[in-house]
């Protein structure tokens, strides 16, 4: 066996002979002997304190940036919990919102299919040329304001909510209408000559003349507090409104309410009739603020 050499000066070929057994005795040696060199190399290099050194740092430095990992990671989904829950709270704020301007719709009388509140509110507009991303702090900043508008817009529809229900409920306690469902204004509020002695006296009220045992009925809601008789009116009946207001229905032939029974604007309390001084089946109806009679024409017009 030949081992051929290409000379690098000179160009020539040069040759080793193996034709002998040391020949192959001696080439395994050599070869031997370089690959105990290479790995007594790398065992050295293994125990060298400066590499060891170094490999430490690696590991050190590979744990930390696990660890750093592991906490971005444990902050981001944090982050991602804290903004859930925050926008799980607007939502919460934007459904009371809708309840109550659902509820303020009905209270107000505003048509419904102008503020639908079960709808997206239309918007829109032309794309700007800039844009920018919005980061994370800036969302955070967006969504606390958003919150503070809600909360604001929240308590302003509160008070308005309370307003139109106290306005509501002064509408259905103060007096407004006429106390007969058929029938028609014989005297009015004022001076006059009495039907029955002629003399001039103040009428503290208004009579509707109707037909005998037709309907009575209260013109506000409120409690009764009188029902009985009483001299020149007869079978008579007050209803408290609240708020200083009281009204009385006066000369009725049959009362169908007792003391104490709550009644609503335009449920029937009596029937006409023409008991105590009178001259006819009518109704004398009186208003009464804090205790005083007051023209009721003004309350029977504001139905109007």
């Amino acid at each position: 066996m030949n081992i051929i050499f290409l000379s690098a000066n000179k160009g020539t070929f040069c040759n080793i002979g193996l034709c002998k057994p040391i020949h192959y005795i001696l080439l395994l040696l050599i070869l031997g002997a370089a690959g105990s060199g290479l790995a007594y190399f790398g065992y050295w290099l293994g125990q060298s304190p400066e590499t060891g050194l170094h490999l430490s740092e690696w590991r050190d430095t590979l744990h930390q940036q696990q660890l750093d990992l592991d906490s971005l990671k444990e902050e981001s989904d944090a982050s991602v919990e804290a903004l859930s829950s925050r926008l799980g709270l607007l939502q919460a704020h934007v459904n009371r919102l809708d309840a109550v301007g659902q509820k303020l719709i009905q209270m107000a009388k505003i048509d419904n299919g102008e503020f639908d509140f079960n709808q997206t509110p239309a918007v829109g507009g032309p794309e700007g040329g800039t844009q920018t991303a919005v980061n994370t702090s800036e969302l955070h900043k967006a969504i606390d304001q958003m919150a503070e508008n809600l909360q604001d817009r929240e308590n302003q529809l509160a008070v308005l909510e309370d307003l139109l229900l106290s306005r509501n409920i002064l509408k259905e306690v103060e007096p407004s209408g006429r106390p007969i469902t058929k029938g028609w204004l014989s005297s009015y509020y004022g001076m006059r000559n009495h039907p029955i002695s002629g003399k001039k006296e103040m009428h503290k009220g208004v009579d509707f003349a109707g037909k005998m045992g037709g309907p009575v009925i209260a013109v506000a809601k409120g409690v009764i507090t009188f029902a009985g008789t009483r001299y020149g009116y007869g079978q008579v009946i007050d209803i408290n409104h609240g708020n200083g207001y009281t009204t009385r229905y006066g000369h009725n032939s049959k009362l169908l309410v007792s003391v104490g029974d709550t009644v609503e604007k335009g449920f029937q309390i009596a029937e006409i009739g023409s008991s105590g001084r009178s001259t006819g089946p009518h109704v004398h109806f009186e208003v009464l603020k804090n205790g005083r009679q007051v023209n009721p024409m003004k309350f029977i017009n504001a139905s109007n």
